[in-house]
């Protein structure tokens, strides 16, 4: 504690020098800061078309749901010099406005024990290094890549925490490595050791354990202007290993025409405590003609089981993974027909369409020969070009999926309201 007025003066003169003459690390990690504050309402409702089979809750019909999301997103600058330290930063707030111990469920709020609470809330820290073109990130992660992608389908975005890192020093090359010893749903503010997701995947072997590091190592190659190669290696400790490898054609034809052919192939193997055994091709092929879009995609699981990834929100990387299945169980193939229409090439801009329908068979269920199942999707977009209401984004999402075995056949509505404010 400062007690005599000189003490106090020759420290204010000190703080205020230091203050006004910041150094040019300082001005470049301010200047170059970033920061914006989404605001997402989502609206969820999926109907359960027959007597539920769940053994938490079977008497429930449905899952419905409404809550509104903030997400504030600060990235700041590097500060100067041969290596640049910058921190970044992810708020997260979760409120209710309707909800009911009968009805959760949605992943758009947390399950308490009795039912949603009022609000949920979380603070993600990320330190960062830049070197040259390499940059490397500690703390709470948001990845996405052939190996493991954090979901943000829901209100707020599941998170991971870990370290990663991603090199450009090749041109054309981007390298990408990371640890990851625990996940955070997007409905949760607790971070988790992780586990895999066995949903009608035959995997065995993982009766209380779980796992707290997960390791991935990868990258993409610029092969030409039109054709880039992915590999990936990734360990889920005591669960699985997994090999990733991902091809990815443009063919230009003409003004405003082009083929892109996505084939993907994973090899997995157990790592110890279970039978995984799964290899997974997946094919897409996307004729593009001014706004439309045609695709076809194929998938076919063989093996012991069916395709291993890491369970809760995440994405698996897989042409048919869509907005309720993955289609991924043992043995299983799987088609998809897909449609989309920007508008825009005929004056609408902001405005998209997309429907797709994927069907699945030759997989095992519970007291049916050969498994069968479908879903229907179908997306439209609106984001306002101009006025008060300027970049305010309206989506809905609709889903139909039916099964003949075990699984829970169900109709599905999403409506996400969301716009974004620049804050920096």
């Amino acid at each position: 504690m400062l007690k005599t007025p000189i003490a106090r003066g020759v420290a204010l003169a000190t703080l205020g020098a230091t203050l006004a003459i910041p150094t040019m690390a300082q001005a470049a990690f301010i200047e170059d800061t970033k920061a914006s504050l989404e605001l997402r309402n989502f609206y969820y409702n999926r109907d359960y078309r027959q007597d539920r089979t769940s053994s938490t809750n079977p008497s429930q019909s449905k899952q419905d749901e409404w809550a509104q999301g903030f997400l504030l997103r600060i990235e700041s600058g590097y500060t100067e010099g041969p290596v640049g330290f910058g921190v970044d930063a992810l708020g997260l707030l979760g409120v209710k406005l309707d909800s009911s111990p009968d009805r959760t469920g949605t992943g758009i709020l947390p399950v308490g024990d009795s039912g949603a609470p009022d609000d949920y809330s979380e603070l993600g820290l990320t330190a960062k290094a830049k070197v040259s073109k390499s940059v490397l990130k500690v703390g709470t992660l948001q990845l996405k890549n052939p190996a493991i992608a954090t979901s943000d389908s829901r209100l707020l975005p599941s998170v991971m925490r870990g370290a990663q890192l991603i090199s450009n020093e090749i041109d054309g090359l981007t390298l990408d490595l990371g640890y990851v010893d625990q996940i955070n749903n997007r409905n949760s503010t607790n971070y988790e050791d992780m586990g895999v997701n066995t949903a009608g995947k035959g995997i065995t072997g993982i009766t209380n354990v779980e796992s707290d590091e997960f390791v991935y190592l990868g990258g993409t190659y610029k092969v030409t202007k039109d054709l880039s190669a992915s590999y990936y290696y990734s360990n889920l400790e005591d669960f699985y290993k997994q090999h990733s490898l991902n091809l990815v054609h443009v063919l230009p034809i003409s003004e405003g025409q082009s083929l892109k052919t996505d084939l993907r192939y994973q090899r997995s193997a157990d790592d110890g405590n279970t039978n995984v055994d799964n290899k997974a091709f997946g094919a897409m092929v996307t004729y593009s003609l001014s706004g439309h879009s045609f695709g076809l995609g194929y998938q076919k699981m063989s093996g012991d089981t069916g395709f291993a990834y890491v369970g809760g929100n995440i994405d698996p990387y897989l042409v048919n993974f869509v907005q309720i299945g993955d289609f991924a169980q043992e043995d299983e193939k799987s088609w998809q027909a897909r449609y989309d229409f920007n508008f825009a090439s005929i004056g609408i801009p902001g405005l998209t369409f997309m429907t797709r329908y994927i069907t699945g068979d030759n997989f095992e269920r519970a007291g049916v020969s050969e498994g069968k199942e479908w879903e229907r999707d179908t997306d439209i977009g609106y984001t306002f070009q101009e006025g008060a209401l300027k970049n305010l984004n309206v989506k809905w999402r609709n889903a139909t999926f039916r099964s003949n075995g075990a699984g829970n056949d169900m109709d599905e509505n999403r409506l996400i309201v969301s716009y974004t404010i620049p804050l920096m």
